[in-house]
C-alpha cells in the first residue's frame, strides 16, 4: 500500500491537493493501491465533498478523526426529516433561508440551526443547538452523525471543550478533550497528551511493513510521529516548493525552506525525496553534497501529467491570453493586469480571461476598474479548465516562485505559448525562451514597474512579430514529455 500524508483540504485547493489528486490516478493506472490520508480537523465542509471534487475516490480518503470510528468517507446524505424523528417531543416552528434553516422551540432562545449541503437540497451537513441563548452543542453528519462538539460559557464566548466521535452505530469512539487550547484525545484505553501523539498512534495502527511506501507531501506538525512509526515502510518526501532561501544561503551556508528542513535533518531515515523538475533535482542534490556531504536519492516526477494533448476544434480566438491560479498576492495577477492594459494600448485586439478564486479578487476588480479595462479583461472564477487551454493563443504568468506548475504544464499540452519571468522551477521547465514564448530575466533589484514594463514588452512582441503557429507546436512537443503514460512510467520505477 501506499500511503500519501497532507494536512487539509479546501475548495480552493492548492497546488499539492491537485498534484495528489494527479499522482491518485497515476497510481490507479498502474493497479498500485494507495490511500491519501488528510490529518487537519475540518469542520467548514465534509471532507468527501472536496476531495471528490478535484477526482479522489472515496476508497482512496482516509481521514485522521473517523480512521478510529467505522465511518466511511461518503457524501452527505442525512436529511432533515430524519433530523425530525430525533427532536424533542413538542411544537416547534420551521423556517428556512437558502442553506440555512432554524428550528425554534418554546421557551427562550431555544433553538436549532441547521446547515445544509446547497440551497436546493434538505441533506444535513450540520446542526448548531441553542440553549437559553447559548451555544450548547454543534452535531456533524454524513449518512448519520459523525461527531459533535460540545460547548460551555467562558470569557463571554462558546468554549468548545469535548468533540466525540462516533461508530455507526452511535456509540462513542473516542473523545478530544480541549482544556483551554491543550489538546488530548481520550480512548477506551489509553490517553494521548498531543496531535503529534494522536497522528503517531494512527501510523502505528496502520501496521506497515517493507511492502509499504510513504509519500509525505506536507511534514508540517506530523512528519516526526509518521517518521518516528513508519517501520520499515520506504518513506518518500515530496518537495512542492522552492526547497531553500537564496538570499540567506552564501558558499558556507544553506538556508532551507522551514516546510523541508525537518526532513533534510533526518535524511538517514527518508528513502528518497521527488522533486518535480530535473533542475530542481540537480540542484537540490548538489546543495546536499557541498552543505552536507550527503548523495541522497532523489527522483524527478511531474507532479502532474496529461492524459492527452488538447487541440482546438474551431479557430483559437485571436489575440486572447489567459491565466489561472489561486487569486493570491504571491501570483501577481496585478502586474498581469496592468501589463495587459498597458499592452492593449498598442494592440487593441486583446483580451484576457482570468480564472481562480482568491482573497485578492476584490482589489482586482478595482484594478480593473480603475484602468477602464472590464471590456477586455474578464474574472471568470473557479472552472474546469482542461477543455477551455486551446480555446486561446498565449497563457500569461506573473509568478516568481512555481515549484512546478500544474497550469503551465496545462497550458503547453493545448498548444499555448507562455510568458513568464526567469524564476525556478517552473518557468524554465515549460519555457523555450523564442521557441514557445518568452522567460524574462528577473533579479532581486527589479521594480514592480519594470516587472509590469517587461512583461508588456514580451506581450506587444509576442503579438505583432512572433509565428504563433511555430509557438504552438513547439509547446504541443513540449507536452509529449508530460502525457500521463510517461509519468506513469517514472512512478512504477520507485512503487513497482
Amino acid at each position: 500500500m501506499i500511503y500519501n500524508f497532507n494536512l487539509g483540504i479546501g475548495w480552493a485547493s492548492s497546488g499539492v491537493e491537485y498534484a495528489q489528486s494527479y499522482r491518485a490516478v497515476m497510481l490507479r493506472n498502474i493497479g498500485a493501491n494507495a490511500k491519501f490520508i488528510f490529518t487537519d480537523m475540518i469542520v467548514s465542509e465534509n471532507i468527501e465533498h472536496m476531495t471528490k471534487n478535484i477526482g479522489f475516490l472515496d476508497s482512496e480518503i482516509i481521514w485522521l478523526y473517523t480512521f478510529f470510528t467505522d465511518q466511511k468517507t461518503a457524501p452527505v446524505t442525512y436529511t432533515l426529516e430524519e433530523l425530525k424523528k430525533t427532536l424533542p417531543a413538542g411544537d416547534y416552528k420551521y423556517t428556512r433561508n437558502g442553506k440555512v434553516g432554524r428550528i425554534i422551540f418554546q421557551g427562550t432562545n431555544n433553538f436549532y440551526t441547521v446547515y445544509f449541503t446547497d440551497e436546493m437540497s434538505d441533506r444535513v451537513h450540520r446542526v448548531e443547538i441553542v440553549s437559553g441563548g447559548l451555544l450548547i452543542r454543534k452535531d456533524y453528519f454524513t449518512y448519520g452523525r459523525v461527531f459533535s462538539e460540545y460547548y460551555a460559557p467562558l470569557n463571554n464566548k462558546a468554549h468548545m471543550y469535548l468533540r466525540r466521535f462516533f461508530n455507526e452505530d452511535g456509540t462513542v469512539a473516542y473523545e478530544e478533550i480541549n482544556d483551554d487550547g491543550t489538546v488530548m484525545y481520550q480512548f477506551p484505553d489509553q490517553l494521548f497528551c498531543s496531535k503529534e501523539e494522536f497522528v503517531g498512534y494512527m501510523v502505528s495502527r496502520l501496521n506497515l511493513t517493507k511492502n509499504d511506501t510513504i509519500l509525505i507531501d506536507r511534514t508540517t506538525g506530523i512528519g516526526q510521529a509518521i517518521l518516528r512509526h513508519a517501520g520499515e515502510a520506504r518513506v518518500g518526501i515530496i518537495i512542492h516548493a522552492d526547497h531553500f532561501s537564496e538570499g540567506a544561503t552564501d558558499e558556507n551556508y544553506v538556508l532551507w525552506n522551514n516546510y523541508y528542513e525537518y526532513s533534510f535533518a533526518m535524511r538517514k531515515h527518508v528513502d528518497f525525496y521527488v522533486t518535480a523538475t530535473d533542475e530542481q533535482n540537480r540542484l537540490l542534490k548538489d546543495q546536499f553534497l557541498k552543505y552536507t556531504g550527503a548523495a541522497p536519492t532523489v527522483y524527478t516526477i511531474p507532479v502532474g501529467s496529461l492524459e492527452e494533448l488538447k487541440y482546438p476544434t474551431v479557430n483559437r480566438k485571436p489575440y486572447s491570453i489567459l491565466t489561472a491560479s489561486r487569486l493570491a498576492s504571491e501570483k501577481h495577477i496585478d502586474w498581469i493586469i496592468e501589463a495587459v492594459a498597458e499592452a492593449w494600448k498598442t494592440v487593441p485586439q486583446l483580451s484576457m480571461d482570468i480564472y481562480g478564486k482568491g482573497g485578492e479578487e476584490p482589489k482586482l476588480r478595482e484594478l480593473i476598474k480603475k484602468l477602464g479595462a472590464e471590456n477586455y479583461i474578464v474574472l471568470r472564477g473557479q472552472q474546469n479548465l482542461k477543455e477551455v487551454y486551446q480555446d486561446y493563443e498565449l497563457y500569461l504568468s506573473g509568478s516568481t516562485s512555481e515549484g512546478f506548475g500544474l497550469t503551465l504544464m496545462e497550458a503547453i499540452g493545448g498548444g499555448l505559448p507562455i510568458i513568464g519571468f526567469d524564476v525556478r522551477y517552473g518557468n524554465p521547465t515549460f519555457i523555450d525562451d523564442g521557441g514557445n514564448g518568452y522567460l524574462i530575466p528577473i533579479d532581486e533589484h527589479m521594480t514592480s514597474r519594470q516587472k509590469i514594463e517587461a512583461l508588456t514588452d514580451r506581450l506587444i512582441r509576442l503579438f505583432t512579430e512572433a509565428d504563433l503557429d511555430s509557438f504552438h507546436k513547439h509547446s504541443y512537443e513540449k507536452a509529449r514529455g508530460f502525457l500521463t503514460k510517461e509519468v506513469e512510467l517514472r512512478w512504477k520505477d520507485i512503487v513497482g
